[in-house]
């Protein structure tokens, strides 16, 4: 009683699929892979010697791309 067997997490495994879907674990898992590469190559290019500057982060090419929209939020009266 004071171990999990095999079967207790393939039940636990497909509750979470069940709550959060493929598409949404897909997409954490992508999103989780890029945050520990740049994690990576930031500690890398850290300990080359160099100060890191503002002009020497890591940004992600994809949302570099996209314009940022400014929009206001109207409340209903």
């Amino acid at each position: 009683m004071g171990s999990f067997s095999i079967w207790h997490w393939l039940v636990v495994l497909l509750i979470v699929v069940l709550v959060f879907g493929t598409k949404k674990l897909k997409n954490l898992g992508s999103d989780l892979g890029a945050a520990v590469k740049g994690f990576k190559d930031g500690m890398r290019d850290g300990s080359s010697g160099e100060a890191a500057g503002p002009a020497q982060q890591v940004t992600n090419e994809k949302t570099a791309e996209k314009p940022t929209i400014d929009v206001e939020a109207k409340t209903k009266s």
